[in-house]
């Protein structure tokens, strides 16, 4: 798995609609100034390096998620964290555009996606926090997370009738997914979130095994239930809403990778099991941005469109093959 991560990185930075030679790259990558070393440091890099960031991101949050409600349909978003972001990233475009709200003096900041995004996950994740504390069992939490999601998805849903056309396209185009906008100054934002979600995630590991066996065995084991479940939610919140940010809500990644993984990694340890879906999410999201690229030339195909076109086949196919899969 490392290999392909690592074969699957290099090729990515290396294929675009401009051919990059290897002994190219590696000259700009030592600072000797080369007719390619604009695109490959301010696109290329960066593209990868996110790629690699929100690919692990999001296949921990959903091994998280299946874990913790033992379902294997939960991804990263089950809790409505990107349902929250898409409506306040929805006000923003369709409100604030249009010159009718505060929203105005975010559409003019370059930022202004990535901050309306956070804030949207922000208040989402809150609330899903101030009802864990109140609520006993991990399916109540589910079902909530779930109808907290169809709110705002109707809400966005009016915005989207209500708004205009031009608006409308540039809402469609965030929700398509995108990991080609990233500069060096939201990389690192992003990866200080995400190095967070994933160390809480994997200080878990105890909880987390536990929690494979059901409630009542995980309380008998002494884990806290109402604890775990909260740094676990803290957790995915902080991978899921980092991610949707800045590069909007990637779907199928976090739902696919751990059950790929489980696969080939014959463990249910998550000390194990993190570090591989990791590996795994990284360069599943790569081989989709690789695919995303259209052979001579310089369109190219929405990111969600080539994560559900890859990954569904290939994840019928495996479990069919190994006639089997397990949370």
């Amino acid at each position: 798995m490392s290999f392909i991560f690592l074969f699957l990185f290099v090729a990515d930075v290396l294929t675009g609609s401009v051919s990059i030679p290897i002994r190219e790259a590696l000259s700009s990558l030592k600072g000797e100034p080369t007719i390619f070393s604009d695109i490959l440091l301010q696109f290329r890099l960066p593209k990868a390096i996110t790629c690699v960031l929100a690919g692990g991101a999001l296949a921990t949050g959903g091994l998280l998620m299946q874990t913790l409600f033992r379902n294997p349909l939960a991804g990263p978003d089950v809790l409505g964290l990107s349902s929250g972001a898409s409506l306040m990233v929805a006000i923003v475009v369709f409100i604030g555009q249009s010159g009718k709200g505060p929203g105005l003096m975010l559409v003019n900041n370059p930022w202004s996606i990535a901050f309306s995004a956070s804030i949207g996950s922000g208040l989402i994740f809150i609330l899903i926090i101030a009802i864990a504390q109140y609520v006993r069992d991990n399916t109540s939490l589910l079902i909530i997370g779930l109808m907290v999601s169809a709110v705002t998805s109707s809400l966005v849903s009016v915005l989207q009738f209500i708004g205009r056309a031009e608006d409308l396209q540039t809402f469609m185009i965030w929700t398509l997914g995108n990991v080609g906008s990233t500069s060096w100054n939201e990389l690192l934002v992003l990866f200080i979130v995400v190095f967070s979600g994933i160390t809480i995630a994997y200080l878990s590991s105890k909880s987390l095994n536990s929690w494979l066996l059901g409630e009542n065995y995980a309380q008998g084991l002494g884990i806290r239930l109402a604890q775990s479940r909260f740094w676990i939610v803290i957790g995915t919140g902080l991978l899921t809403g980092a991610v949707t940010a800045f590069c909007g809500p990637i779907a199928f990644v976090g739902l696919a990778v751990p059950h790929l993984v489980r696969l080939v990694v014959p463990s249910t340890n998550h000390k194990i099991l993190i570090p591989s879906v990791i590996c795994g999410g990284a360069s599943l999201l790569l081989l989709c941005d690789l695919l995303t690229q259209l052979p001579g030339s310089t369109q190219i195909l929405p990111l969600n469109a080539v994560t559900s076109l890859v990954g569904a086949p290939v994840v019928i196919w495996m479990i069919i093959k190994s006639k089997r899969i397990r949370v």
